[in-house]
């Protein structure tokens, strides 16, 4: 069996999701290759060659694949499927943008958001919000399957796999990237960091939040949000964690003046602490925190960073 995952990085760096998915791919047996499709991406393959476990990495560099737009993406990946029997793609924005289309090419069903690899065509995954997990068992000649990085742990890096470069996409696309609005942050990334403090609609105001980022800021963490303090105003939605924002599960997650709607646990609880600061002692955040404190945030919050 051949598997090839498709590489998270940002033309320069290679991105840890790229690790995790390499050990999903490695529990469906078999050899692994990865593909970095990108411009200039010749640090980001050598990076990606020291992963444990992959047998060779492939490389395109193409203007435009910079972006990973879904077109281009098709026109590396569907060709190269003749010659694997699997692909997996971290389950993030960008790849969530191409791999249905590669499916639709491939006419096979994609399974999507991995959190468990049972054998080469049996997978874990999350379904209504994350309230229940499904085991589900593909027939397909081709599996198309993205994966929640969060859930597995990364592969390490002493591997020597050897590298080639492939030839330029067959067809231009149509389609161009025309450009992004990001927010800039010297604070660890949302997905990414090993402790995140969030909070929720508790907090009361967007002015209120300052005591959110000064507890994470105290703590060399990344900030986050529930759907109900973003859709409040109170901070932008690249904050929000949850099941239409971002899933994290970081070494340590507090959250702060948040209910723990199921939308939200769907994006967190797979934290390994998980800590809770609420008034109300009914909060359903309660019942997953392996540490609870009811107390009024505005109070316990300061006390815990002059604590700390």
């Amino acid at each position: 069996m051949a598997i090839l995952v498709v590489a998270e990085h940002d033309n320069t760096d290679l991105k840890d999701a790229t690790h995790k998915t390499v050990t999903a791919a490695a529990a469906m047996g078999g050899d692994v290759d990865i593909l970095v499709a990108g411009t200039g991406v010749k640090d980001v393959m050598a990076a990606a060659a020291k992963i444990d476990g992959v047998r060779a990495v492939l490389g395109v560099d193409h203007v435009s694949l910079t972006r990973q737009l879904a077109e281009a993406m098709e026109a590396v990946i569907v060709p190269l499927m003749s010659e694997y029997d699997a692909i997996l793609a971290p389950d993030t924005t960008a790849h969530k943008n191409y791999m249905p289309r590669v499916a639709a090419k491939l006419d096979v069903m994609q399974i999507s958001s991995i959190t468990g690899v049972e054998s080469a065509d049996t997978f874990v995954r999350p379904i209504y919000a994350g309230n229940a997990m499904a085991t589900v068992k593909s027939s397909d000649s081709k599996k198309v399957i993205t994966v929640r990085t969060t859930a597995f742990n990364a592969a390490g890096e002493g591997g020597s796999a050897s590298d080639k470069m492939l030839a330029d996409p067959a067809s231009p696309s149509t389609s161009e990237f025309v450009g992004e609005e990001l927010t800039k942050s010297d604070r660890p990334e949302l997905a990414a960091a090993k402790i995140v403090v969030s909070g929720g609609r508790g907090v009361g105001s967007s002015e209120n939040f300052a005591i959110i980022e000064s507890l994470a800021d105290k703590l060399g963490a990344a900030v986050g949000a529930s759907r109900a303090a973003v859709d409040a105003g109170y901070v932008p939605n690249d904050y929000q964690v949850g099941q239409t924002g971002k899933s994290v599960a970081p070494e340590l997650y507090i959250a702060i003046g948040i209910s723990g709607a199921i939308q939200h646990l769907a994006g967190m609880k797979d934290s390994k602490i998980i800590v809770a600061i609420n008034k109300d002692e009914d909060a359903p955040i309660f019942q997953v925190a392996d540490y609870g404190l009811v107390a009024d945030l505005f109070i316990a919050v300061p006390e815990l960073e002059a604590a700390l």
